[in-house]
């Protein structure tokens, strides 16, 4: 099993339409799949209509003897599941805060699903924090969207200088470009100079496109109602790219 979070510490980059994506694109290929869905705001959860609550809120995953599998649902595709939200996740850092070895906390509670999942993906939310920092401890794989714009570049800095500094040295850091508008002079040439100083960024990119942000209207992954189009092709070629990777 591998775990692979889609992080950034900026956010509006396409966090969670590349988990949701992938998610559906690996699921298609007959690996089990499972979403959690870490961010308050549930828009993994809105995406595969599922309802974002959890019994208990934050506190009864962090402090319950529950198992997470209890608490999994069903989605509308074959061997793809759902962790949904809480608004309550808001909280998590305060609940982490006050448990034991916190940064392991998510780690643990992964652990019994190792048997049932190929692939989990953690659609997290934007920002450097416990909660982050307990991603960090429980994921194989940071898959972090950059838009191709210098503020954006910055934080991939960061992210990079945090996981050297906190010797985060069984983490993948996989970036690739996201929302990128190719019609735009400085997306295209911020996007050469980046291949250039930054090697381990990913080949493939993933356009500013109408039908990626029409999973909103239509509730479900891209390529369950658009079965062929540049966008749909750049997440199948970045799938590919990233189990050619791991």
């Amino acid at each position: 099993m591998k775990i692979i979070a889609t992080y950034n510490i900026k956010g509006g980059v396409g966090k969670t339409s590349t988990a949701v994506n992938l998610a559906f694109i690996a699921a298609q290929n007959n690996y089990k799949t499972l979403v959690w869905d870490l961010d308050p705001q549930g828009a993994s959860s809105y995406y595969f209509r599922v309802k974002p609550k959890i019994k208990g809120g934050s506190r009864a995953l962090i402090f319950g003897d529950h198992e997470l599998d209890g608490l999994i649902k069903a989605t509308d595709f074959e061997n793809l599941d759902l962790l949904p939200a809480d608004f309550s996740f808001r909280n998590l850092d305060l609940v982490l805060d006050a448990r034991k070895k916190p940064t392991q906390r998510l780690k643990k509670l992964l652990k019994p699903l190792k048997k049932e999942y190929d692939f989990i993906i953690l659609d997290c939310p934007p920002n450097i924090s416990l909660l982050s920092e307990a991603i960090f401890e429980a994921s194989d794989i940071l898959l972090s969207p950059i838009i191709p714009t210098v503020l954006s570049l910055r934080t991939l800095e960061q992210l990079k200088k945090h996981i050297k500094d906190s010797d985060l040295n069984h983490i993948q850091l996989i970036p690739f470009f996201s929302m990128a508008d190719r019609r735009k002079k400085m997306h295209r040439e911020i996007m050469g100079d980046l291949n250039d100083k930054h090697p381990e960024v990913l080949s493939t990119t993933i356009p500013y496109a109408s039908d990626i942000e029409r999973m909103g209207w239509e509730r479900m992954p891209l390529g369950s109602y658009v079965r062929k189009s540049p966008s749909t092709e750049a997440y199948q070629e970045l799938w590919k790219e990233i189990l050619d990777v791991i």
